[in-house]
């Protein structure tokens, strides 16, 4: 029998500049298969409506569309995918898997198991999430970055045209297949979202949305993208987080762009390569914070810290570009970069709720939600990860709605009631939550605590 090879999709859901499909079909002989796993030991945990699922969901669709018209079929199961993929691979007699790694530590403990559930069978992973990762950049001294601009210099120092050509696959060597058809989102478990009013397709439409931001946004890049009421953001995160688009085309694409607009945007792809670095050498940061000081903060308990809690997630704080954050992130499941920030900082410095309970709460809203990049964001924003924003520096609400929403437009549209009797008083006076903060992390200082550093 003719030797098979088995790639499984995970968060590369495209055909095109895919790392896991173009060395399985450049490599070796026989036949390439394709398959995705619907794991049930993440799908469990999450709600009946989640427009992740949904967006996997019509991701899988359109690459369906695209392997049919080549002749081929992608094949979808429901269940652990720690389970699944062995038992596909023995049906299909492959004599290699081919995957795309991930250090998210529950990725890390599938692999390690599917590894032993196939000793006769060659399991090779290859990088393709992000350009660098692991041990590949590291300190003159041998050890992992903790801050960012020494990294992006390490980055732009070491990378070669190689590290973001296309990994082009040859899809004649994918298995010749009739149609398979895919489980609806009922037969998964799901409901049906709004999520059609935001996406509808795949890495076509992603393709296309790339292309459409490169030509009409990133050249008012730099200008705009602070802009919460503006389109001013490239809006892919979602796609880059699912695979839809590969992290090499979006880093080829800045630099053809250049100017200031690609150099800005380019920088924020070395960011998240940076977080998914940091993951890798700390996977404790999944639970708690990397500077292990900053796990003995004395956060706000009891039923203030839950008042605060719910109130900041509902969007109801009394401070507007705050609320319109959160409002947004529930209707859209995206939140504008500048917001996150804002309303990380606000939630764990003046209201002193712990920063945890803000992190899970984007991770169950968040479109784009991806593991490294949520926490570091808020260990960032809480002052305790990498390169993180200092103790002492505490954002404005209000300050930071002149400064990026200054005629309001991006207030006015997420908060209906604003200026009206139903919109709340601000739940805790700034200059106070301020010295709270301050006081809170325990280094309130004479001199230390300058207004300079009040944004």
């Amino acid at each position: 029998m003719t030797s098979s090879t088995l790639v499984w999709l995970r968060r590369d859901l495209r055909l095109h500049d895919h790392a896991a499909l173009h060395a399985a079909t450049t490599q070796g002989e026989g036949r390439v298969h394709l398959a995705f796993v619907f794991d049930t030991d993440i799908l469990d945990a999450l709600p009946r409506q989640d427009r992740r699922v949904e967006l996997i969901h019509c991701a899988l669709q359109d690459l369906q569309a695209q392997l049919v018209a080549r002749g081929a079929s992608l094949i979808v199961r429901l269940g652990r995918a720690a389970e699944e993929i062995p038992r596909l691979a023995n049906e299909l007699a492959a004599s290699r898997v081919v995957f795309a790694h991930d250090d998210d530590p529950y990725a890390l403990r599938r692999d390690a198991a599917v590894r032993q559930a196939l000793p006769q069978v060659q399991v090779d992973s290859v990088q393709d999430v992000t350009v660098f990762e692991r041990r590949q950049l590291l300190t003159g001294a041998g050890q992992p970055y903790t801050v960012f601009t020494p990294y992006r210099r390490s980055w732009q120092a070491a990378l070669r045209p190689a590290h973001v050509e296309a990994r082009e696959p040859r899809l004649e060597r994918l298995a010749p297949s009739t149609p398979i058809e895919l489980p609806s989102l009922p037969a998964l478990g799901f409901e049906a979202t709004d999520l059609h009013r935001f996406w509808r397709g795949g890495s076509q439409q992603a393709q296309r949305h790339l292309q459409r931001f490169v030509q009409e946004r990133l050249p008012q890049y730099a200008s705009d993208r602070e802009r919460p009421a503006l389109p001013g953001t490239s809006g892919l995160s979602a796609a880059l987080r699912f695979g839809l688009l590969s992290v090499r085309e979006l880093v080829r694409a800045a630099q053809q762009a250049g100017g200031e607009g690609g150099q800005i945007w380019l920088s924020e792809l070395i960011w998240r390569d940076f977080f998914h670095q940091v993951l890798h050498h700390h996977p404790g940061v999944v639970n708690g914070p990397l500077k292990p000081a900053y796990a003995q903060i004395p956060w706000v308990q009891g039923e203030l810290a839950e008042a605060r809690f719910q109130a900041w997630c509902e969007g109801r704080t009394g401070l507007p570009l705050v609320d319109a954050g959160m409002r947004q992130l529930r209707a859209t499941g995206f939140m504008h970069n500048r917001l996150r920030m804002l309303t990380a900082s606000f939630l764990c410095k003046q209201l002193g709720v712990d920063w945890r309970r803000g992190e899970a709460w984007f991770a169950q809203w968040l479109l784009d939600f991806d593991l490294a990049a949520n926490s570091g964001g808020w260990q960032w924003s809480a002052g305790c990860g990498c390169d993180a924003q200092p103790w002492f520096r505490v954002f404005n609400p209000q300050t930071q709605a002149q400064k990026f929403d200054p005629d309001g437009a991006f207030q006015r549209r997420w908060l209906p009631e604003l200026g009206g009797p139903d919109y709340p008083a601000p739940i805790v006076d700034l200059a106070e939550s301020r010295l709270a903060a301050l006081t809170r992390y325990g280094i309130l200082k004479a001199g230390k605590a300058s207004e300079d550093f009040v944004e």
